[in-house]
């Protein structure tokens, strides 16, 4: 039980909300216990009176409204209940998806690089709702529960003590065991059947997103063929599942008539040292209707298992620390927006394998740095070094004579824009994803800088309004990629850090493009990752690294002349 205590602590903001809802739920039980109760007294004591001379006297108004009362409380209740207690827990979900996902951003790339996308999105969507259960299935039904068998036993206890203390004791005990036994019986079986919904999520989210790729190469049918495995597996723990309520109600509803049989027994020669009389009937219908109090009990804790599961696969990313931290303190620097690597030395923490080795370079403030090399040469990974993406193993980054590990987050990612390899799309309008990064500019802006980077067709009717789906999937490549230019475009940031900016456009666009890049970063700090080696001759220097390591360093004219490593590698291109 310890794995939902993170999410109890978030109960705190909404108390009053929960408790209400307990408040009326208690209410609407202590209406329907009452009335079915009052029924059957008032039905046998009318009957009774009605074959003597008492019919004359007998009081009829009375027991009639309160059963009036009784019925108009418990529907009113109970809508009010509904209303109450789930507004609630929306508002709590709503609070912990807001939690989870604060927790989760600062986790990327870092301590979650081995999840899926999809297990992802899984956790943040079906296992937060899975809490949900513990206040509507777990909290509110023991703790109403509970309060409810001591007032119907103080009620009885009122009229017989043995008759209060004996049908509070069988309640309890039920009350007692019944979470017990359910739990156990359905521990094992709701924490696979948690995973096996994950798990189709998974694979069939990768047939989904993967289909055309997957039918290209033939592979589709054995994607496919894994999506009817886990769903079969699914049915069949739901199967599981389904038996386990059903005998759960069984075993209900056979306590119930048991202890039903019993408390007439109990009860029959009358009701506090009286001669039988009507009083019997109001023990047996309290008694039939005390079974309500358990009915959402053994349901819930057969529930507990699935619930646990999803708390324990949240808790893995919340009790998870990031690779990198940002101070919240407002950042000092000097205000000329150089960059310098210090002896920096880098591997992914997955692999031990150097990616940048001894790395020492120094950009001034305004200089247009090009980065070339291979393939896996290390110069994406420059980049996330400088917007801290990572923090390197040994040496330091630094930008305006400030180190990285003392920059507020907020501050560093104001003074960069970034065009990176892969431009991420939300799902949403074309202004929601300009929005973000320039949220005060208005249309007349994004209008402007759309047409700059040559998506002036994407300006028709609905115009800024039209969607673009989900990765952008109503674009094309080279779509998505000025789309990503025109936001580094908004966003002003004093440094520019370019990453094949042109990668998968034609040559006419590719020339339009580098020519707005050149007005635009004309007094900005510029890098400039490339394997094209286009426009290196305006760079005020050029870095060749191989093998994570820099081999050649100076302008485009300087390292022709030196007939080395970049020399080479023009006559090869």
């Amino acid at each position: 039980m310890r794995e939902l205590i993170p999410f109890l602590k978030l109960y705190k903001k909404h108390w009053f909300g929960l408790t209400l809802g307990m408040l009326l739920a208690f209410l609407t039980l202590c209406a329907s216990i009452g009335l079915l109760t009052l029924s059957g007294w008032f039905l046998s004591a009318a009957a009774v009176a009605g074959l003597g001379i008492a019919r004359q006297t007998f009081n009829y108004m009375l027991p009639s409204a309160f059963v009036r009362g009784f019925a108009i409380g418990r529907t009113a209740g109970r809508w009010g209940e509904r209303v109450v207690s789930h507004n609630a827990t929306f508002k709590v979900l709503a609070d912990l998806r807001i939690f989870f996902f604060e927790k989760l951003s600062p986790l990327i790339p870092g301590r979650i690089a081995n999840l899926r996308d999809a297990d992802l999105l899984n956790r943040l969507v079906a296992d937060v709702d899975a809490m949900d259960h513990v206040y509507l299935r777990l909290i509110s039904p023991v703790i109403i529960g509970t309060f409810g068998i001591l007032v119907l036993a103080a009620f009885l206890y009122w009229f017989d003590p043995a008759v209060g203390l004996m049908l509070g004791g069988i309640l309890l005990v039920l009350l007692l065991s019944w979470p017990v036994l359910f739990y156990k019986l359905g521990k094992r079986n709701g924490a696979a059947l948690t995973q096996s919904k994950a798990n189709l999520r998974v694979t069939l989210l990768d047939w989904i997103q993967g289909y055309s790729e997957l039918t290209i190469f033939g592979a589709e049918p054995a994607y496919r063929k894994a999506i009817l495995q886990e769903q079969q597996d699914l049915i069949t723990r739901q199967y599981i599942n389904t038996r386990y309520s059903g005998f759960a109600q069984a075993l209900l509803m056979l306590a119930s008539g048991w202890t039903l049989v019993f408390m007439l027994w109990f009860v029959g020669n009358g009701v506090g040292q009286a001669a039988p009389d009507p009083m019997i009937a109001m023990v047996v219908f309290a008694t039939m209707a005390s079974f309500e109090l358990l009915m959402p009990i053994a349901g819930a804790f057969q529930h507990l298992g699935q619930t646990l599961t999803s708390a324990r696969r949240l808790n893995e990313v919340l009790s998870s620390e990031p690779e990198v931290t940002f101070r919240a303190e407002p950042t000092q620097h000097s205000g000329a927006f150089d960059i310098r690597f210090e002896n920096v030395h880098f591997h992914y923490p997955e692999h031990q394998q150097s990616v940048l080795s001894d790395i020492q370079l120094h950009i001034p403030a305004g200089h247009k740095v090009a980065i070339v090399g291979q393939t896996g040469s290390g110069k994406s990974t420059l980049l996330q070094l400088i917007s801290r993406y990572w923090d390197p193993q040994q040496g330091n980054v630094s930008i305006a004579g400030t180190d990285l590990k003392n920059w507020n987050e907020h501050d560093l990612r104001s003074c960069m824009s970034i065009v990176s390899q892969r431009v991420d799309i939300l799902n949403g309008t074309l202004r929601e994803n300009l929005q973000i990064a320039a949220p005060d500019a208005d249309d007349t802006a994004y209008t402007k800088v759309l047409s700059q980077v040559g998506l002036d067709k994407l300006l028709d009717e609905p115009g800024l309004d039209v969607w673009l789906g989900d990765g952008g999937r109503h674009l094309s490549g080279g779509e998505r990629r000025r789309l990503g230019i025109a936001r580094a475009l908004l966003h002003q940031g004093e440094i520019l850090l370019l990453d094949e900016p042109t990668e998968g456009l034609d040559k006419q666009t590719e020339q339009q493009i580098m020519t707005l890049l050149r007005t635009h970063y004309a007094d900005k700090t510029v890098i400039f990752i490339t394997h094209r080696l286009i426009e290196l001759e305006r760079m005020d220097a050029i870095c060749l690294i191989e093998q994570g390591q820099i081999v050649e360093y100076g302008n485009h004219q300087d390292l022709i002349t030196r007939q080395g490593r970049y020399y080479a590698l023009n006559q090869t291109l």
